[in-house]
């Protein structure tokens, strides 16, 4: 991985650890599984793994976060 590859994967950590105390006051969470090429893919797990909103949380919560925080992420991809 390169070194800007690791700074990126930081900062997806660090947007991540911002967003999770949102998603478990409901019972869920989200796990970071790997940054390639403007995607960022993630397991959402707990009560958000069958949520029926998990794809807006996944749009419009974690995806929205990320991608303003850091322009190289094109968009997020639930592997759950």
């Amino acid at each position: 991985m390169s070194k800007e590859n690791d700074v990126i994967v930081e900062k997806i950590n660090d947007v991540l650890n911002k967003i999770r105390p949102y998603l478990q006051n409901d019972g869920g969470n989200v796990t970071f599984n790997r940054y390639e090429n403007g995607v960022v893919y993630v397991t959402l797990v707990g009560a958000c793994s069958n949520c029926p909103l998990a794809s807006a949380t996944l749009k419009d919560g974690i995806e929205n976060a990320i991608t303003s925080e850091i322009p190289e992420v094109v968009k997020v991809v639930n592997e759950g």
